[in-house]
């Protein structure tokens, strides 16, 4: 097995907390990058350090959640020496990311503009919530406001009921996954042509994107989306959840051989030849004559029951808890499930990245403590002393 990681030798100074931005990084070093992570010594950190459930010692299970496999150093940025430890840093670095609020990366130094000078090949990537430039770059922003710019929340949720976010932070974590290939391509270009630059993503534009086909009909044919019950798909009937004796499944009709074979196992293969549901487009002009008919039927049996009828003939689940999630078989799969034991939290148990590099085995580590590695970065890799270490951090800069 090859144990060399695919981003080995690729090192990120991240300025980052919360959610989205150490998620990023945390793709990243699940996949071999060096991550370091500045943290301000004068707020104690990462905020999420400090998020609930589940806290000790100034670090916490959400905490973890985010930033396995990093390393961690204080430096105040806003110090008026803040550039003798930065620009070293960045000198031997491949990217500085920052998750800071759009007016921040400018004003602190985290830019290609400022960067640039001191590293070409540097590519400065800021995730922010509405941008470096605009008239909102200077407001904070969270994954629950971007839910309700962006159109999600109208077309979430019952339409009897008001508009609902997501369950997860959809937002924060998409837009983590976006601000990551962001920097892989621009530091792939770089190590080509030497030349680094500034990555921008935020948290509005990558959920006004994620509309996706939605806006596409918007912006085309004027196409106004609407709160469907049980969460029904917009066009692709049934495709939606469908009560059964004990709980609820979803089953997906995306193809109409799907529909076929659903109303058969049901019991009612007539559905199949009945006019008003013969096609994609009539059971959708024919909704609510088909849907209760097939709620009638998927009553009768338990979940269990209908996905054993089911399976491997019609795109269906069972609508699980998150503790039935974490006990699917495939959950089992080797690595999937990650144990990092930590000095006052105990064993912190977390899935893996769901990215596997068919020939390589990696090995995690827990997140790091606050400034676990200062001394050990400052010291190894920039080669000060312990005694400009020590000054440094009489004078709080470190």
């Amino acid at each position: 097995m090859n144990t060399t990681p695919p981003l080995d030798g690729i090192r990120v100074l991240a300025v980052e907390q919360y959610g989205a931005g150490p998620w990023a990084t945390m793709l990243l070093a699940d996949l071999g990058a060096e991550v370091i992570k500045i943290e301000n010594p004068e707020t104690d950190g990462d905020i999420g350090r400090h998020v609930p459930p589940y806290t000790s010692d100034g670090d916490s299970i959400y905490f973890q959640s985010f930033n396995r496999n990093k390393k961690s150093i204080t430096l105040n940025l806003r110090h008026d020496r803040a550039h003798e430890a930065l620009h070293p840093l960045v000198e031997v670095s491949d990217c500085v990311f920052n998750n800071l609020r759009g007016d921040l990366p400018a004003r602190l130094g985290l830019d290609y503009e400022s960067l640039g000078p001191v590293r070409p090949s540097v590519v400065c990537c800021s995730l922010s919530a509405f941008g470096r430039e605009g008239p909102r770059a200077a407001e904070p922003g969270y994954d629950y406001l971007m839910q309700a710019y962006s159109g999600w929340m109208s077309v979430t949720g019952d339409p009897d009921g008001p508009p609902q976010k997501a369950g997860l932070s959809i937002v924060d974590l998409s837009a983590g996954a976006m601000a990551a290939i962001g920097i892989l391509a621009a530091a792939l270009r770089a190590r080509r042509s030497g030349i680094g630059c500034d990555v921008d993503v935020s948290l509005f534009e990558t959920a006004l994107s994620e509309l996706a086909y939605v806006a596409a009909w918007h912006l085309s044919r004027g196409y106004e989306p609407r709160r469907l019950p049980d969460s029904s798909h917009p066009s692709m009937v049934p495709s939606q959840s469908l009560p059964t004796r004990d709980g609820w499944m979803v089953v997906m009709c995306a193809k109409e051989k799907f529909y076929r074979e659903l109303v058969r196992i049901m019991g009612r293969p007539d559905l199949a030849e009945d006019p008003r549901f013969g096609t994609f487009a009539d059971r959708l002009d024919n909704r609510d004559a088909l849907v209760p008919i097939l709620k009638e039927l998927s009553v009768r049996r338990t979940t269990a029951e209908w996905l054993e009828m089911l399976r491997g003939r019609v795109p269906c689940a069972p609508v699980n808890t998150v503790a039935e999630a974490l006990q699917d078989p495939l959950a089992a799969r080797e690595g999937l499930i990650l144990d990092t034991p930590h000095p006052s939290l105990g064993a912190v148990r977390q899935v893996a990245s769901p990215i596997r590099i068919g020939d390589v085995g990696m090995s995690h580590r827990r997140g790091p403590l606050l400034g676990e590695h200062t001394d050990e970065v400052l010291g190894d890799l920039l080669g000060w002393e312990r005694g400009r270490i020590e000054r440094a951090r009489a004078h709080g800069l470190i």
